[in-house]
């Protein structure tokens, strides 16, 4: 509930409640009252989960119903199995009929061991009318793909994106780097050259504020920052969208 009421205060017309905050752990009060809450407040809920087991989905499918989402985000791993894509492309591939009939479409998103063109591979063979990606910005550098990669290889196929601004910078012993989140617009990525990309290449998109804001040494110190973060994120990130 203060998630959308802090959304609602920085106009903000999307919130996308996934995998840190489970829904399918909420008693169905909540849910409704959630819904409710939402719809008052002229707020669009997507929801997305993390793992495709198809009970799980069909679980999540009809939470997205509840709540008029478009879309269902998905990280296909779980803390319970690691699917290879070809594996994941045929246990998704039993879900099409379901999420066509609801109207969903599956965002499969970027996680970090699945390279760019081997989900793009995944949305053909299962469909484009029913599945696309959701393109995280940073999570690919785990598998030694970039950012212009990354968008060039995904854009096409992107219903939502999560806007993740990040630096990175050489260790001072000079042996490696590390990949720090940053507000949107204080990092190195460019911003507007990422939505004008995606905007150019076809399909509708959300676009989500994802941060990854360094803890401080206190709990409420770190949610100061996080505050901080977001009010600044949004601030630049408003006249571009």
């Amino acid at each position: 509930m203060q998630l959308l009421d802090h959304a609602a205060r920085l106009n903000v017309p999307v919130v996308q409640i996934a995998d840190n905050m489970p829904l399918h752990l909420m008693p169905a009060a909540g849910i409704d009252a959630l819904a409710e809450r939402a719809a008052r407040l002229g707020i669009q809920v997507e929801v997305g989960t993390r793992g495709i087991e198809p009970g799980h989905l069909r679980q999540y499918l009809d939470l997205a119903r509840r709540f008029g989402s478009p879309i269902l985000r998905v990280v296909i791993d779980s803390a319970q199995r690691r699917y290879s894509a070809e594996e994941a492309t045929a246990v998704l591939r039993t879900q099409r009929d379901a999420f066509t009939r609801a109207g969903v479409v599956l965002a499969i998103e970027n996680h970090d061991r699945i390279p760019a063109a081997a989900l793009v591979r995944m949305v053909q063979e299962l469909g484009p009318d029913w599945t696309g990606v959701c393109l995280d910005t940073a999570n690919s550098l785990g598998v030694l793909e970039g950012t212009a990669t990354v968008v060039e290889t995904l854009a096409p196929w992107t219903v939502n994106v999560h806007v993740k601004d990040i630096v990175i910078a050489r260790l001072p012993h000079m042996m490696g780097f590390t990949v720090e989140g940053r507000p949107a617009g204080a990092g190195q990525l460019d911003l507007p050259w990422l939505l004008n990309s995606l905007a150019a290449r076809g399909r509708n998109f959300s676009a989500i504020l994802e941060l990854w804001t360094p803890p401080e040494p206190e709990l409420e110190q770190t949610i100061d920052k996080e505050q901080r973060w977001v009010e600044e994120s949004v601030r630049f990130l408003a006249p571009l969208t």
